[in-house]
C-alpha cells in the first residue's frame, strides 16, 4: 500500500513543479517578446531618423562642396582644401558625360585619403537619385551618397558620407538595448516567479491535504477525515477551491460514517444470527442421530435421508460457524498473540489432509528447526487447513500439493502451499479471496464449497498483522503466508 501513495506523492510534486514553472516561462517569454518588440521598434526609429539627419547633412555637405568643386574644376585636393569645416571623410564629386571630372574626400593632414580609379569608376555609374543610397566603394567602403543635377551645365554633384558611423550608432544602441532588457528581464523573471511561488502556496496546502487525506485506509474500517485546507481569501479562485474542498470532505466524511454504521449493523446481523442459528442445528443433527440410534428396522429410504439431513446440518453448522468467525473478525475483535510452532501446525494439517485426500501427493519443505510466528494457534491451523482443503477440494486426483516454511528475514516467516493443479483461472485471480467466490468448472469438483476458505485465511492473517498473495498459472498456483516472526522463539527440536 505504500507504493501507491509515494507514487501520487510524486506526481503532484511534479504538477506543482511544472505548473510554477509553466507560469515563470511564460512571464519571462511575454518580457521577451516586449522587449524585443521595444527594441526593434526603438531601432527601426532610430535608422530613420538617423537617417534622415544624414540626408540633412548630404544636402548642407553638397551646397558648399559643389562650389568647390566648380571651382577647383580638376583638382580634388584642393577641393578638399577649400571646404573646411565639412566632416572628415566627407566625399564630393562632379561627373560630366559619364565621366569624373573632380573627386575629392575630405580627410585630416596626418592621414590624407585617396580616391583610386575603381572608386571613380563606380562614382561615375551613378545617376540622380530623390534620396539618398548606399554604394560600395573598393578602396573607400561603403557611403551614403547623394547624387543631384546641377542646372546650369548638366552635370552630376555627388556628396557622400562615411556609411560606418550611422551602423556604429545603431549597433551601440543595440548593444545598450541589449544588456539594460537583458538586465530589466532577468530581474523581472525573478521577482515573478517568487510572486508566482507566493500566490501558489494555497494551492499547495490543498494538495498537501489532499495527498494526506489519499493516504488514509478509506476502504474499511473507522475513517476519520481529520485534516481540512487552510482557509483562503475566498474572492481568489485558490481560495474558492479551498471552500469547496472542505465541503467535499465533510460530505465525504459524513457518508463513511453512515457506511460504517451499516457495516456495523450488518455485521452485528450476521454474528447474531449465525450465533442462534448454532443452537437449532445442533438440535437438528443430534434428532437425526438418534433417529438412526433407536430405530434400527427404518427403511433404507429414511436412513438415507436421516444421513443427509445429518450432512447438510453438518455443513451448515460449518458456514454459520464461518460467518461468525468472519464477523467477529470484521468488528476488530483482537486474536490471541502467542508464540506458535508453525512447523508442528504445518505437519498435523498435512497429516490430515493425507487422510481426507489420499489420491493427492502431499509434501512438506520445512527448515530443520521449527519456525515459530506470533498468532492465535487455533486459528493458525485452521488458516493452514483451509489452504490444503482448497488445494484437495480444486484440484484432480494426483496433484502434487506441497507445504514449504521459509524465513526471508529475522522479523518474517513465509507459509507457502503450492499445487500443480489446473491454476486459478484470470478473470477470477483478483476477487478469489472474496466472500463466496467459488472457482469454475476447471477447478471445482463435486464436493461443494462455501467460497469462505480463502475469506477467512484472509481475515486471520490480516489480524495477526501478515499479508496474503496468492499466484496462479495453468500447473502453479502458488498461496503465499507471510506472518510476523516470534520475538520468543520456541523449544528448537528438529522437524519431523
Amino acid at each position: 500500500m505504500s507504493a501507491a501513495p509515494s507514487g501520487v506523492r510524486a506526481g503532484l510534486w511534479q504538477q506543482r513543479r511544472s505548473l510554477r514553472v509553466r507560469l515563470t516561462l511564460l512571464l519571462a517569454t511575454l518580457l521577451l517578446l516586449a522587449c524585443a518588440a521595444v527594441g526593434v521598434a526603438t531601432t527601426l526609429a532610430l535608422r530613420t531618423y538617423l537617417v534622415h539627419r544624414f540626408e540633412q547633412q548630404l544636402a548642407a555637405a553638397g551646397a558648399r562642396y559643389a562650389g568647390a568643386l566648380e571651382r577647383n574644376d580638376h583638382d580634388g585636393d584642393n577641393a578638399a582644401t577649400a571646404t573646411v569645416g565639412q566632416e572628415v571623410g566627407t566625399l564630393g564629386a562632379r561627373i560630366e558625360h559619364g565621366a569624373v571630372t573632380s573627386v575629392g574626400v575630405i580627410s585630416s593632414p596626418n592621414h590624407p585619403i585617396q580616391v583610386g580609379e575603381a572608386d571613380r569608376a563606380v562614382l561615375a555609374r551613378l545617376r540622380p537619385m530623390g534620396s539618398s543610397g548606399v554604394v560600395e566603394l573598393p578602396s573607400l567602403g561603403e557611403y551614403r551618397v547623394l547624387v543631384t543635377s546641377d542646372d546650369d551645365d548638366g552635370a552630376l554633384l555627388v556628396i557622400g558620407l562615411p556609411a560606418h558611423t550611422l551602423e556604429e550608432t545603431i549597433r551601440h544602441t543595440v548593444l545598450a538595448e541589449t544588456l539594460a532588457f537583458g538586465a530589466v528581464l532577468a530581474t523581472m523573471t525573478v521577482l515573478g516567479a517568487f510572486a508566482i511561488r507566493r500566490s501558489l502556496r494555497p494551492l499547495e496546502r490543498v494538495a498537501s491535504t489532499a495527498l494526506r487525506i489519499s493516504e488514509l485506509p478509506l476502504g474499511s474500517g473507522e475513517v476519520q477525515l481529520a485534516d481540512r485546507v487552510p482557509p483562503a481569501d475566498e474572492h481568489t479562485e485558490v481560495g474558492q477551491v479551498s471552500v469547496a474542498i472542505n465541503h467535499m470532505l465533510e460530505r465525504v466524511e459524513g457518508a463513511l460514517h453512515e457506511r460504517q454504521r451499516s457495516e456495523d449493523r450488518l455485521r452485528q446481523f450476521v454474528a447474531d444470527a449465525s450465533h442462534e442459528l448454532r443452537t437449532p442445528l445442533s438440535v437438528v443433527r443430534s434428532h437425526s442421530e438418534l433417529l438412526q440410534r433407536i430405530s434400527p428396522d427404518l427403511p433404507e429410504e429414511v436412513r438415507q435421508s436421516l444421513r443427509r439431513i445429518d450432512a447438510e446440518a453438518g455443513r451448515m453448522s460449518s458456514l454459520v460457524n464461518d460467518l461468525l468467525l468472519l464477523a467477529r473478525l470484521d468488528s476488530g475483535q483482537p486474536l490471541e498473540h502467542e508464540p506458535v510452532d508453525l512447523t508442528l501446525l504445518a505437519v498435523d494439517a498435512v497429516t490430515d489432509a493425507r487422510v481426507a485426500g489420499p489420491d493427492h501427493r502431499w509434501q512438506l519443505d520445512l527448515p530443520e528447526e521449527a519456525v515459530t510466528v506470533v498468532g492465535d494457534q487455533h486459528r493458525l491451523h485452521q488458516v493452514i487447513a483451509n489452504l490444503l482443503s482448497n488445494a484437495r477440494i480444486h484440484t484432480p486426483a494426483g496433484t502434487t500439493v506441497t507445504v514449504r516454511i521459509d524465513m526471508p528475514s529475522e522479523a518474517e516467516v513465509l507459509l507457502a502451499v503450492h499445487d500443480t493443479g489446473p491454476g486459478i483461472p484470470a478473470e477470477l485471480l483478483p476477487t478469489v479471496a472474496d466472500r463466496f467466490v467459488r472457482g469454475d468448472g476447471a477447478r471445482t469438483r463435486r464436493i461443494a464449497s462455501s467460497g469462505l476458505g480463502l475469506s477467512i485465511v484472509a481475515g486471520v492473517v490480516s489480524a495477526s498483522g501478515g499479508r496474503l498473495d496468492i499466484a496462479s498459472r495453468p500447473g502453479s498456483t502458488t498461496v503465499s503466508v507471510r506472518l510476523p516472526a516470534s520475538a520468543r522463539p520456541a523449544v528448537r527440536q528438529p522437524a519431523t
